[in-house]
């Protein structure tokens, strides 16, 4: 079996936005794995050196990680609503009748 290679795509501030680009990056069908350096996951640190997470991603997946970490970040999902089963709503007032905003 062939080793697999990972390569960082990026880097962010902190455990969370690293866990909000793997997903994000997951929903767009990228593998990915966080590093951070131990000290920092344990005790939560966000800054500096010890907060930064690295976003890792196969090799052979990193062109297509990096077009959607580039789409992502200039903005260009920023007004989309999907229903909770991945389907994407229609606009406001067609057919949203059985949905409540509680």
């Amino acid at each position: 079996m062939a080793e697999e290679n990972w390569e960082v795509v990026d880097e962010v501030a902190g455990e969370i936005q690293g866990e909000i680009i793997r997903g994000f990056l997951e929903a767009q069908g990228v593998s990915v794995w966080l590093s951070q350096e131990g000290a920092g996951r344990i005790f939560r640190v966000d800054i500096g050196e010890l907060g930064k997470v690295q976003i890792l991603v196969p090799s052979d997946e990193v062109e297509h990680a990096r077009e959607v970490l580039d789409a992502y970040y200039a903005g260009d999902f920023e007004n989309e609503s999907f229903a909770s089963d991945g389907e994407p709503l229609p606009p406001d007032g067609e057919g949203n009748e059985g949905l409540s905003e509680d």
